[in-house]
């Protein structure tokens, strides 16, 4: 059982001892902690804070102690009730809000829960506003509402609809053409907040819905992480159905992959690469992605005429260097999907919005528009070491081994090969480095796992 505090908010499993899990006293403790500092931070007594949930079990509970914890500071709560992680980063600016909480812990499974926070542009906190939010529950630093000063919740289910009609106005979006081409498509929503918002969005397109999986119950029918090895369900059901492609997405929808016709993965990697080549055909420009993502999308925006870059892994960091090149597009390799157009948030339905216009107007199959693309394919691997080791120089001998290729340094240390890449990562709560390959095949892959790991070791002197 664990309790994770980061600079992007806490996450835990639910139950337990309090500090060692997420129980409902660090919930109240760090909204408490995060409602100070937006207080602090706006110079408002009484701020306004929008609140949505994923479907987890524990979610209604945990969104109770929130929601109230902020009221307990004199802050008026917006309380989306089931909403998407995307649909709350919608709502935010569109409630003149000063900030947001998102109740989800993503693609972890059902015993965990999370606090996602946001500022008033409804977009990820960056290191510096985390780590004094951080600070403020450490202290314990808080000075709560007099009883004629306490906030209020105000009930308002209609953002999810909202955020499909913000969808549906983009100018890339072109329901039309995606209902003439008849498209039937199974959805797998992992019985969370996707099965509300997904099958209503594909049907204000006009495409035939077969639903698995889609009553928010909070009880996931399998790993909720979007990968081939979850989603069988999903693939016989596709072939079954004779439908166009499957989707599915994460239990908060902020992460997209799709099943091309004849059951097999379309790659998750290459949901933000079919995305970006539509959006660049359209409107050209940059992209970026973070460094563990594959290359095909740089590949894809050469062939464009654009700017790749690669940032480092997390959305605040793809979102910053997103801003920083005015990219178009962007994203990550997880199946997440950054449409500046609408918001900088990985968003699951500007995802399946932009993939089904793309698919009409090539008038392709899925399988057909998968291998249009430049075909790579992913290792991950980790190499568990001992407390004692120095992982930074073992990095940097790694680095120093590598000096005669490209390398990048940004988030631990990339080596770009001609036709493959090696990532490797520290990690901040366990002495392991995380190893991320890709080359032109998957034993290529796996090969380059494998020296590398060798080639850890022998630094390491192990």
């Amino acid at each position: 059982m664990t309790l994770i505090k980061s600079i992007s908010g806490i996450r835990g499993t639910i139950g337990g001892k309090v500090g060692d899990n997420l129980t409902p006293i660090d919930a109240v403790k760090f909204a408490s902690a995060y409602g100070s500092w937006l207080k602090s931070e706006t110079g408002k007594n009484a701020p306004t804070v929008v609140v949505g949930r994923d479907a987890r079990i524990s979610g209604a509970m945990i969104q109770q102690l929130v929601m109230n914890g902020l009221v307990g500071l004199g802050i008026h709560v917006v309380d989306l009730g089931l909403s998407t992680t995307p649909t709350v980063e919608v709502a935010v600016p569109m409630e003149k809000a000063d900030g947001g909480i998102i109740l989800t812990a993503s693609h972890n499974p059902k015993q965990w829960n999370a606090l996602k926070l946001l500022d008033g542009k409804g977009e990820f906190l960056n290191a510096e506003n985390g780590k004094k939010i951080l600070d403020i529950a450490e202290n314990d630093d808080y000075n709560f509402a007099e009883v004629d000063d306490l906030g209020s919740i105000t009930a308002n289910d209609t953002y999810i609809d909202k955020h499909i009609e913000e969808v549906l106005d983009l100018a890339l979006v072109h329901s039309e053409i995606v209902k003439e081409a008849g498209f039937k498509v199974v959805v797998d929503a992992v019985n969370s907040t996707g099965g509300i918002a997904i099958p209503r969005l594909l049907k204000k397109m006009g495409v035939e819905v077969v639903e698995l999986y889609c009553e928010p119950t909070g009880h996931f029918p399998h790993n909720p992480e979007p990968l081939k090895e979850h989603l069988t369900d999903l693939s016989e059901l596709v072939v079954k159905e004779k439908a166009d492609f499957g989707l599915t997405v994460d239990p908060d929808v902020d992460r997209l992959a799709f099943m091309s016709e004849d059951g097999e993965m379309f790659g998750e990697e290459y949901t933000l690469v079919a995305c970006a080549d539509y959006v660049l055909g359209k409107t050209p420009g940059n992209t970026v992605s973070n460094l563990s993502s594959s290359r095909a999308l740089r590949d894809v925006t050469e062939k464009h005429n654009g700017m790749y870059e690669a940032s480092a892994v997390g959305e605040v960091n793809v979102v910053s260097l997103m801003k920083a090149n005015k990219a178009v597009i962007g994203g990550e390799g997880n199946g997440g999907i950054i449409y500046p157009e609408l918001h900088y948030g990985r968003d699951s339905l500007v995802g399946v919005a932009l993939f089904l216009t793309h698919l009409a107007e090539k008038k392709c199959s899925v399988s057909e528009l998968r291998n249009s693309y430049p075909s790579y394919f992913m290792s991950k691997n980790k190499i568990q070491l001992t407390p004692e080791l120095n992982v930074d120089a073992i990095l940097e001998g790694f680095h120093n081994k590598h000096a005669s290729e490209e390398v990048s340094t940004v988030d631990g240390v990339k080596v770009d090969f001609s036709d493959s890449w090696v990532h490797l990562r520290k990690s901040n709560t366990e002495p392991i480095i995380r190893i991320y390959t890709e080359a032109l095949s998957q034993e290529k892959a796996d090969q380059l796992a494998n020296d590398t790991i060798t080639t850890l070791k022998k630094i390491a002197g192990i």
